[in-house]
């Protein structure tokens, strides 16, 4: 049997050895995957900032007794439309009729003394002290009598605006004061309806930095419309304006209050009424990613970019804003860069992948393409 050489056999061992390593390297390295990838443009994008609101009516008339006294009739509903002048509610007014025939008794007894006197002044029977003295006693009188005229006048309470009729605590049968806490109803204007909101100092402040104008005057005229999102959830139809800023910072609250007017004019809207006020802010030209291809780790928000086509980066990202499904992108990405934009969770830093190029929009709208 033929001998090899010692050295032959050393070579054929590790050339053995040596395809053994590779083949093992070989079954390690990681096998690329498909993932899919947009390329990143420019978006104009509105992001709404919600603050609690209070809604009033326009005009708010509370309506009140001017004289006391027990209330005969309730001529109105809750939520009944009323014009100004219509009666209301009418009191009782025997006891002011009594006193308004003796105040009327005294006018007459005054005037026919008066009457009495005033040839006797002429004659120089008496002074003319004793006229004056009459004429006073008269006038005194008179208003007496025309003040118990006016309570019964006060008797009938009529509505002191155009508007729609609110609750009603007192029925017939009770009891009124001028000086009752609770007032009779109140009247509300609501064919327009006020809408009060609260800021903080920073919101406040950066709400006048960010809207156009010199002076504080010019950035009211300059702020945008806004709108209001309704108890049920639902945006009203009617856009509002904002009117007024207090300029001064509530020392209980901290906050400056805002005060906006909208059309109501289905008089859907009611005095008393809450909700939440919508403003926009416009981002133009904004560098956006969608929040599915990101992800957060240490509180630092990370995307991954697409580098040589092949490998994912793992690249930290700046948010300026976060809207429905974008992201704002302050600083990190810019426009053309790729990125993986679902599956960002199976990823790791400088892993291969096989780029899948898809439609921005068809990420941000909910759509799910399959890849293969």
């Amino acid at each position: 049997m033929k001998q090899f050489p010692i050295f032959i056999v050393f070579a054929l061992i590790s050339f053995v050895l040596l395809q053994s390593c590779n083949d093992k390297n070989q079954q390690a390295a990681p096998t690329a995957m498909p993932f899919p990838v947009i390329s990143i443009s420019s978006k104009t994008v509105t992001a709404y900032r919600s603050y609690p609101v209070r809604i009033e009516g326009t005009n708010n008339s509370a309506v009140r007794a001017k004289v006391g006294g027990y209330i005969t009739k309730v001529l109105v509903d809750e939520g009944q439309k009323v014009k100004k002048g219509q009666l209301l509610f009418t009191l009782e007014t025997q006891t002011l009729s009594q006193d308004a025939e003796a105040a009327l008794a005294n006018v007459n007894a005054a005037q026919v003394e008066v009457n009495k006197l005033k040839p006797l002044v002429d004659k120089n029977i008496i002074s003319n002290v004793q006229l004056e003295t009459a004429k006073a006693r008269l006038a005194q009188a008179k208003s007496s009598y025309n003040s118990i005229s006016a309570a019964i006048g006060y008797a009938n309470i009529q509505s002191p605006i155009d508007g729609y009729v609110g609750s009603i605590p007192y029925r017939e049968g009770a009891l009124v004061n001028p000086a009752d806490p609770q007032p009779l109803t109140t009247v509300s204007t609501t064919d327009e309806v006020y809408v009060f909101f609260a800021l903080n100092e920073k919101d406040y402040l950066d709400f006048l930095r960010n809207t156009e104008g010199a002076t504080r005057e010019d950035k009211i005229n300059n702020f945008p419309e806004v709108e209001l999102q309704l108890a049920t959830s639902k945006i009203y139809e009617e856009k509002g304006v904002i009117e007024t800023v207090t300029g001064q910072i509530n020392p209980s609250t901290g906050t400056v209050t805002f005060r906006a007017k909208f059309a109501n004019p289905n008089g859907y809207l009611a005095n008393g009424g809450s909700g939440q006020i919508r403003i926009p802010t416009v981002y133009k030209d904004a560098v956006v990613i969608p929040e599915s291809a990101s992800y957060e780790r240490q509180g630092k928000i990370y995307a991954y970019k697409v580098q040589g086509d092949t490998l994912a980066i793992s690249t930290a990202v700046e948010v300026t804003a976060r809207v429905d499904s974008y992201i704002l992108v302050m600083s990190g990405l810019q426009i053309g860069d790729k990125i993986v934009t679902q599956g960002v969770g199976k990823l790791r830093n400088n892993t291969p992948i096989v780029p899948q190029m898809v439609d921005f929009d068809s990420i941000t709208s909910g759509l799910k393409p399959v890849f293969k």
